[in-house]
């Protein structure tokens, strides 16, 4: 958790932000041990979602939505740079156009 809240505190205008919308499909419990990540669209959901892995999993709610849920004691098994990659992505979906420009720009990064 601490690398992952260096790595999404290091985006401009970026912040920390709870929320309980993952919900137990099975028993309507709040799931408090998941983070969700936005991806770029839902074709990279199902790409994250097939992983061989089995790190990331969505859902009813989270149905037609671009995001992937990953369970926090899971983080383990996502190397930095793979982190690196799922925040940045979730960051450029929410940043506002030029900041984000700005930052790929800044960063070497090809522009979406």
């Amino acid at each position: 958790m601490t690398d992952l809240d260096e790595l999404a505190l290091s985006l401009p205008h970026t912040t920390k932000e709870l929320s309980d919308d993952a919900i137990d499909p099975q028993t309507g419990e709040r799931l408090d041990d998941v983070l969700m990540f936005r991806v770029a669209d839902l074709d990279v959901k199902e790409l994250l979602l097939a992983d061989d892995r089995g790190l990331f999993f969505t859902t009813p709610h989270f149905d037609r939505y671009p995001a992937v849920l990953l369970r926090i004691p899971a983080l383990a098994r996502v190397d930095r740079e793979e982190l690196h990659d799922l925040v940045v992505e979730a960051w450029l979906t929410r940043a506002q156009k030029r900041v984000a420009k700005a930052w790929l720009r800044e960063h070497g990064a090809p522009e979406a």
